[in-house]
């Protein structure tokens, strides 16, 4: 049973990441390379600054190249009370939905903060049940991903290959 079911947290310094990426998924990868990118609102260059949906996007193009879709502009608060839910829409077009008992370390997860909101946050999953994700003030983060969120999940999506 996985963190994503049990709310169970990694244990180890590293919080479970291997010395070498041989054998990892693409996009954890990938993703562990914006770790310390700073944050900045609708950023998504490794190293110059992102979001968390920046963080998406630029894993994607750097497995995929061009990006599926243009987000547009959008605010710092968007969607966090009402309104339809761009970020879910969005992975559903272009990511691979699964269950959440599924999730493995390079998936997807969104996150929705109350119940009847939109999907607000999302991150990749990280080996030791951490989460690799933008931290809004701060940087792209690997940090364990706490109980309460697991309530949270919105849901869960694989990168196509």
């Amino acid at each position: 049973m996985s963190m994503v079911e049990t709310g169970a947290r990694g244990a180890g310094s590293d919080g479970g990441r291997a010395a070498a990426d041989d054998g990892l998924p693409p996009a954890l990868i990938v993703a562990r390379r914006f770790l310390g990118t700073p944050y900045r609102h609708q950023g998504s260059r490794r190293g110059v600054g992102c979001d968390c949906l920046g963080l998406l996007r630029g894993v994607w193009r750097e497995l995929h190249g061009a990006e599926p879709e243009d987000p547009g502009p959008y605010r710092i608060d968007w969607s966090t009370r009402s309104g339809p839910d761009r970020l879910l829409e969005g992975a559903r077009r272009h990511l691979r939905e699964i269950a959440r008992a599924d999730a493995r370390p390079g998936d997807v997860l969104l996150f929705r903060w109350r119940v009847g909101a939109p999907a607000t946050h999302c991150g990749i999953l990280d080996a030791g049940d951490r989460l690799i994700h933008a931290y809004e003030g701060a940087s792209v983060v690997s940090s364990p991903m706490p109980h309460a969120w697991t309530r949270c999940i919105a849901g869960a999506f694989r990168f196509p290959e």
